[in-house]
């Protein structure tokens, strides 16, 4: 019941809209209760008197009903339509809204298929849980409209029908919780379908590379089967509502075939009445039918709530903290204050008593091997994790005490995994700017050594560089990360690994365009080639998560064996 007063919520500012939307579904019940009342008189004036001027004025009210009854169906489904549609935009955006919110720590537990799951499908079947409950709102009515004609035929009878009727309900609601916990299971594997997609379609080079799209094909096959199971679970819930509800509707229909019958016989009652009283009780079977089937897509769309609740739950609970001062970093000095770090409670640390600073201007070089706690430190600056003791100030302000989008306003990042939009150049190259100065991106694209290659591709600019880049080499990802870089022209650098992964050559072109867009700037450098950090104004050596040594190359290769060991095995001495 929550979870329904909580998808109100979403809908109650379109609450005229479905009032007329409650309206027309009692056209519509009206109508039908009017459909099963006038059997009578068509039966016992037209057919028994043969009542020729009550012909035309019977058939007139006939098209009338009907009329009547598909203008209120018409605007029923219509406002609930655009309603559902509109209700179902607002909870699509405020989700995504509070996914992008999220902290880092959430997406690094979180499957992507899962999110891409809750975002579409779980929100689709939302979608229709309104139009849904409407429905039941007007079958109700209906149900209510007819049960009248019924007691004013013959209330004796009625009286009895209508007892018997609410054992219709039983099946409903038992049934209703079978489809929403098969319905809610069905939606988790559907996660992990579009999760294995995304992985598959990413990492579809590794698989070919080791032959193993057979056991791929398996592991998707088994997946899809447990989806084809639950889906079946439901399927059978759902649809053994209606055998149970044809059974129980012959029960009553032939119950009173009989009495009516006798009354007929006995000429107790007209044919008329008879069959006006049976079309209102076999109208009654129709909308209970009809609410059976309501009840399964509110149930499954309580099931999707409950998933995109949890995320939008999770929100409330994980977004990052933030301070209110404006960060202003040019100029400024950065302090790492005896930083300790782990990824979460129950964790060791990843960083130990981290201490050391960086001057305006300056270029500092985070080395060691793998491990050892160097990304870590580049992600702690832009508060993608926050510290777990210790401090890191700006200008000696602890940074929790800027605002988030001040802070990471004043960095920027470039990495060795470089994530491209699908989109164009101009696109990428402007990304996070407000604006779009064409002189800037062509100066930012010359200083990256991008420009050329760029005004060789079809569009020059304007050219789409498909998913991830795709259209592009290593070493122009980087250029054009590098140009992204330099237009936002922040105080503060943070390099990791930029040139790790590309071949002498491009590491040449991509090294020059770096120290473009280091110029002036104060940057952190996480290194795994040491001939890219040899000219650094200080180089921190990074061992199990501490600092082993800080100092300049020179310095460093007479008192860190670890640096002399990493100098060693990269220069061959």
């Amino acid at each position: 019941m929550n979870k329904i007063v909580r998808l109100w919520g979403y809908f109650k500012e379109y609450k005229a809209a479905i009032f007329w939307s409650i309206f027309a579904s009692l056209l519509v019940s009206v109508s039908n209760g009017a459909s099963a009342y006038i059997v009578k008189p068509a039966l016992d004036e037209i057919f028994i008197k043969k009542d020729a001027s009550k012909l035309y004025i019977i058939v007139g009210l006939i098209v009338g009903i009907y009329l009547l009854k598909g203008v209120g169906r018409f605007f029923q489904n219509y406002l609930m339509s655009i309603t559902s549609q509109k209700v179902i935009k607002k909870l699509r955006d405020e989700l995504y809204e509070k996914i992008i919110d999220l902290p880092v720590t959430f997406f690094n537990e979180s499957s992507t298929g899962m999110l891409m799951s809750r975002i579409t499908y779980d929100v689709g079947l939302i979608q229709s849980s309104v139009p849904a409950f409407i429905s039941m709102i007007r079958e109700a009515f209906s149900i209510i409209g007819l049960a009248f004609v019924v007691l004013y035929q013959d209330w004796q009878l009625g009286l009895i029908a209508l007892i018997v009727l609410p054992i219709f309900v039983t099946p409903i609601v038992k049934l209703g919780k079978k489809i929403k916990k098969y319905s809610k299971k069905s939606q988790e594997t559907i996660g992990d379908i579009s999760s294995m997609l995304k992985e598959t379609i990413t990492g579809i080079k590794v698989i070919k590379s080791f032959t193993n799209e057979e056991k791929e094909k398996e592991r998707f096959k088994k997946n899809n089967l447990t989806f084809l199971s639950q889906q079946i679970k439901a399927t059978f819930y759902n649809e053994l509502g209606s055998p149970i509800m044809e059974l129980l509707g012959s029960f009553i229909i032939a119950s009173v075939v009989i009495y009516g019958g006798i009354q007929v016989i006995e000429g107790k009652s007209t044919p008329g009445t008879f069959f006006s009283f049976l079309a209102a009780i076999a109208l009654m079977y129709d909308p209970f039918k009809r609410i059976n089937s309501s009840n399964s897509t509110i149930q499954a769309a309580i099931g999707a709530s409950e998933r995109v609740f949890e995320i939008i739950d999770q929100y409330e609970v994980q977004k990052c903290p933030e301070g209110n001062l404006i960060c202003e970093a040019r100029g400024k000095d950065i302090s790492f204050e005896n930083v300790y770090f782990k990824y979460n409670q129950s964790d060791s640390y990843v960083l130990k008593g981290i201490s050391f600073v960086i001057n305006p201007g300056e270029t500092v070089a985070l080395v060691g091997p793998s491990g050892s706690g160097k990304t870590t430190i580049a992600n702690l600056l832009p508060r993608f994790y926050d510290v777990s003791e210790g401090a890191i100030k700006i200008g000696g302000i602890d940074i929790r005490d800027f605002t988030l989008r001040s802070l990471r306003g004043n960095i920027a990042m470039v990495s060795q995994d470089i994530f491209l939009f699908n989109d164009s150049i101009i696109y990428n190259i402007c990304y996070g700017s407000d604006e779009i100065d064409m002189e800037r991106v062509v100066e930012a694209a010359r200083a990256a050594y991008a420009h050329d290659f760029i005004m060789d591709m079809p569009d020059g600019y304007n050219t789409r560089i498909g998913e991830m880049g795709v259209r592009l080499s290593g070493g122009q990802k980087q250029r054009i990360a590098i140009a992204r870089a330099i237009y936002k022209n922040p105080p503060i650098l943070i390099l990791d690994e930029a040139t790790s992964a590309l071949d002498t050559e491009a590491e040449k072109t991509v090294q020059a365009a770096l120290d473009n867009l280091m110029m002036g700037k104060t940057s952190l450098v996480i290194a795994h080639r040491l001939s890219t950090i040899k000219n650094a104004d200080k180089i921190v050596v990074m061992n199990n998560g501490s600092i082993e040594s800080i100092g300049t190359h020179k310095e460093l290769l007479d008192i860190s064996p670890l640096y002399n060991k990493l100098y060693s095995v990269q220069f061959g001495m």
